[in-house]
């Protein structure tokens, strides 16, 4: 069950390949995510120095009043891979008109994992046509149910 999702990836990007990561959060931000509070609207991966960050993802505060001082919502935080797949992220990444997109964020058991996905951005038409099959697909599932 996603606890955030990012909802316009499927009409933005066209997924090529997705994988599992960890997340490392402050215990209110684990709060605030686990309340279903947060963005993931813009947000991207970025592998530098051989570690892996989501940046523009939006956690807001927990509690407003017990807020520590200085913190920014919006801060760069650090995903939890293995070596081999921080490796394989960063050579998609290279690839010409391919970009790394957090999808969602939800619960496996305690933890709070994000999953990731290698994506390449569409194009006018290509959003045009993933609207119509969307719409197709809706009065199909709409014609069947009143039969």
């Amino acid at each position: 069950m996603a606890l955030i999702e990012y909802k316009k990836a499927g009409l933005r990007y066209t997924v090529i390949s997705t994988m599992q990561a960890g997340i490392e959060l402050s215990g209110a931000e684990a709060k605030a995510v686990r309340k279903k509070q947060g963005k993931l609207d813009g947000a991207r991966v970025i592998i530098r120095g051989g570690e892996a960050f989501v940046v523009g993802m939006s956690i807001p505060p927990y509690q407003v009043g017990n807020t520590p001082a200085g913190y920014d919502p919006e801060r760069t935080r650090r995903l939890l891979l293995k070596k081999s797949e921080i490796v394989e992220l960063a050579e998609e990444e290279a690839k010409k008109g391919l970009t790394v997109v957090p999808l969602e964020v939800y619960n496996a058991g305690r933890y709070l994992k994000v999953r990731v996905a290698v994506v390449r951005g569409k194009n006018k038409s290509d959003k045009r046509e993933s609207l119509k099959l969307k719409d197709a697909k809706r009065e199909m599932d709409r014609a069947m149910r009143t039969k």
